[in-house]
C-alpha cells in the first residue's frame, strides 16, 4: 500500500513489535537436541596365556621354596642320564613318590651316666674305710689316698669320692670332696689353681688319668648342682670356703686330657 506521497506505508507500531518479536523468539529457540547414544566401553582382551605362566611361576618358585628338586643323577665322566633320583630337603619334603623308599633310621639310646647318691642325712654316719688309689695336684704339691664316701668319717681320712659319681677315666663326673684346714686338709690351696693345672688319679688296678683345671668357682653350700653328671669325662674337687668357714664351697673344675 502506498501513503500519500508515494513510499510503501509504513507499519503501526504494534506490526513492528510484533514483528520484532517474532525474529527474536526465533532467533534464541534452543538448538533441538539430538539423540546421540553412549558408547559403551569395550571390555579388554583377557589373555588367557598369561595366567597360566604366571601360575606355572609361582608353582615353580613354591617347590624351590620347599628345598625340592626333581632331575637326573649324572655322573662326573657320563652325560648318560642314570636313574631318576630326588633330592629332598632336610625338612622333610618328597617330590618323586615312585622313588625308593629311605630306609628307617635307627637312634641308639643316650648313654647311661652315672646316678649320684643323695647328700647323707648324718654326717658322721659309720662308712666303710675303701681306697680307690691317690689323688695329685703336682702344682700345690699335694698326693693323698682317694677315699669312698661323702661323710665326714670318710672325709676326715683325706680327699673322698662321691658314692654314685663317675670314677676317674669314665664319662660323667668325678665328684671328690676334701678338707681345707683339718685332718690332712688336701685343698688347702685349692684356690691358688690356675686353669690349665692338673689333676692325677691313679687307681689301685694301675691305670693313670690326667685332667686339667678348667674353672673354679664359688657356691651356696646347699649347691647340688656340682655333683650334675657330664656325658663327657670331666672331675669336680670342691671344699669349704673361705678357709675356716663353712658358709660357702670352693669348686675347681677339670676336664679329661690323658688316660
Amino acid at each position: 500500500m502506498l501513503g500519500r506521497y508515494g513510499s510503501r506505508a509504513r507499519p503501526s507500531s504494534v506490526a513492528l513489535r510484533n514483528r520484532i518479536a517474532g525474529w527474536y523468539n526465533h532467533a534464541m529457540a534452543p538448538e533441538p537436541r539430538r539423540y546421540r547414544p553412549t558408547p559403551v566401553p569395550r571390555p579388554p582382551a583377557v589373555s588367557v596365556r598369561r595366567p597360566a605362566r604366571f601360575l606355572l611361576g609361582v608353582l615353580a618358585l613354591l617347590l624351590v621354596g620347599a628345598g625340592v628338586t626333581g632331575g637326573w643323577a649324572l655322573t662326573e665322566d657320563d652325560e648318560t642320564p642314570a636313574t631318576p633320583s630326588t633330592t629332598v630337603a632336610t625338612h622333610g619334603a618328597v617330590a618323586n613318590a615312585s622313588a625308593s623308599p629311605l630306609p628307617p633310621t635307627t637312634t641308639l639310646p643316650p648313654s647311661t651316666l652315672p646316678a649320684p647318691e643323695a647328700a647323707p642325712t648324718d654326717e658322721y654316719a659309720p662308712t666303710a674305710d675303701v681306697v680307690h688309689g691317690t689323688l695329685a695336684l703336682p702344682t700345690l704339691g699335694v698326693e693323698q689316698s682317694l677315699h669312698e664316701g661323702v661323710t665326714l668319717t670318710a672325709i676326715d681320712r683325706g680327699p673322698s669320692h662321691w658314692p654314685g659319681t663317675a670314677m676317674p677315666g669314665e664319662a660323667g663326673n668325678v665328684v671328690v670332696a676334701g678338707h681345707r684346714i683339718t685332718h690332712s686338709r688336701p685343698f688347702h690351696d685349692l684356690d691358688l689353681l690356675r686353669p690349665g693345672d692338673p689333676l692325677v688319679f691313679t687307681l689301685t688296678d694301675g691305670s693313670r688319668w690326667t685332667y686339667e683345671l678348667t674353672s673354679t668357682e664359688i657356691v651356696a653350700p646347699d649347691a647340688m648342682h656340682i655333683v650334675d653328671q657330664t656325658p663327657e669325662p670331666t672331675a669336680t674337687l670342691f671344699a669349704c670356703h673361705p678357709k675356716g668357714s663353712a658358709a660357702q664351697r670352693i669348686v675347681a673344675r677339670f676336664r679329661l686330657v690323658e688316660g
